[in-house]
């Protein structure tokens, strides 16, 4: 065993844990003040809910056996799994394997609740997740990382972009789907309760992407130091570029437009993070900027869903995009279409992105209706137009967006937000 590997793959674990609290204020900050209660608890209780699926069934089925699609049950309840020695061939045990592993269906999941916030039954969700953690994204992790059949077609995806991110937005999209549109009146905006948590979030998100993609190496080597370079070049790229896009169309230089720039230049280096030059993850954040800032209105227009903090936009999309550019962009060793002239591993990488499409589109329309057949999957329309945080969760992010802030210090009749007298 390394002590360095060792003590680098569980700082990485941590930093990809803290993701998930980050991505509860990003959210929860660029959700409305009806629901950024209800938006941060669905990522607060999958902190909860995935680690106990990961330990008791998870792991085993992601990483034990050489199935084409998925592992066995040698390792339920970690049956069998040493926290001193390695069966993989590493430098690290398989305890610390499996605590890495079990950090990204927690992020992962908690994706999926963004297209669904405000409006989703709470009894609903705390079933599909759990079902969906077994029935599609340890699948997913058993065909791409575990040996499964992606692996073994030469699929490449470092540290998630199948796996996680576009099993995550094409499954909040499609549950955004069945659950349906928001009802709101037509003059309701969506403004975000809280600037300062989006702020905040973003930045717990962007140093956890360190770990989550740094740590993807399992050793502290060459390739993790790459990894941890690609990420902050694609996530600064895409960050500008963002900007320059969004500045010139509306003439507004918005703190959420930046920071959804830099999360969109996370998303796409995460399939290549330690397999393309730096100047490729420059490219690959330039690229994905325009792209998702132009498909994302598009798409919602066209097909008029109701994606409300674009979980499919972001992680969907842009992982989709993500890897594609992998396959154009990876070194020569990997067969890049750039280094070797040949389209092969381009296709790879689609046939890859098309599984995972259909796989993780079909089996959370399945988990969706047999849920619906126990609860069903939204709130009653009055708790929602109501606001599903004073209903449901009697709590709220800001003390400003509570009623009893509201009943205290503002003046009565007042609809512009202005303070009153005491």
């Amino acid at each position: 065993m390394d002590t360095s590997a060792i003590v680098w793959v569980l700082i990485s674990a941590a930093l990809v844990w803290i993701m998930t609290p980050g991505l509860a204020l990003f959210y929860g900050g660029l959700a409305s003040t009806k629901y950024a209660s209800n938006t941060v608890f669905l990522s607060v209780i999958i902190l909860g809910l995935a680690p106990f699926v990961w330990m008791v069934l998870g792991y085993s089925l992601a990483f034990s056996g050489h199935g084409t699609f998925i592992g066995n049950f040698d390792h339920i309840l970690l049956n069998g799994v040493s926290f001193s020695k390695t069966t993989m061939g590493l430098k690290i045990p398989d305890g610390a394997f499996m605590l890495f592993q079990g950090m990204f269906p927690i992020i992962t999941a908690a994706i999926i609740t963004g297209s669904v916030v405000g409006r989703v039954n709470l009894k609903a969700m705390l079933l599909f997740i759990p079902i969906w953690l077994v029935a599609v994204y340890a699948p997913l992790a058993h065909m791409v990382w575990g040996g499964g059949w992606l692996a073994q077609i030469g699929a490449l995806d470092f540290a998630g972009g199948d796996v996680v991110h576009i099993s995550s937005g094409v499954s909040g999209l499609m549950l955004a789907i069945l659950v349906g549109k928001r009802h709101k009146p037509a003059d309701e905006k969506d403004t975000p309760d809280s600037i300062v948590n989006v702020v905040i979030g973003a930045a717990l998100l962007w140093i956890g992407w360190f770990g989550f993609n740094g740590g993807s190496a399992l050793e502290a080597n060459a390739t993790a130091i790459l990894a941890f370079a690609n990420t902050n070049i694609a996530a600064a790229a895409a960050m500008v570029t963002w900007f320059i896009i969004d500045f010139s169309r509306t003439g507004k230089a918005k703190i959420t437009g930046a920071l959804s720039g830099g999360l969109v230049g996370l998303v796409v280096i995460t399939p290549a993070a330690g397999l393309v030059a730096p100047a490729s993850a420059l490219l690959m954040g330039m690229i994905a900027a325009p792209a998702v800032y132009f498909l994302v209105d598009f798409l919602k227009r066209k097909f008029r869903y109701d994606d409300t903090l674009d979980a499919f936009g972001f992680h969907g999309i842009g992982g989709i995009i993500g890897g594609i550019l992998t396959g154009i962009f990876a070194d020569k060793a990997d067969g890049g279409l750039l280094a070797t002239g040949s389209l092969h591993q381009t296709l790879i990488q689609l046939v890859a992105i098309g599984v995972t499409i259909v796989f993780a589109a079909g089996m959370t329309f399945i988990i969706a209706k047999l849920v619906s057949l126990i609860t069903p999957l939204r709130v009653e329309k009055a708790v929602e137009e109501r606001g599903i945080d004073t209903a449901l969760h009697g709590e709220y992010i800001s003390i400003m967006n509570s009623p009893q802030f509201n009943n205290r210090f503002r003046a009565p009749g007042s609809g512009s937000g202005h303070f009153g007298k005491q």
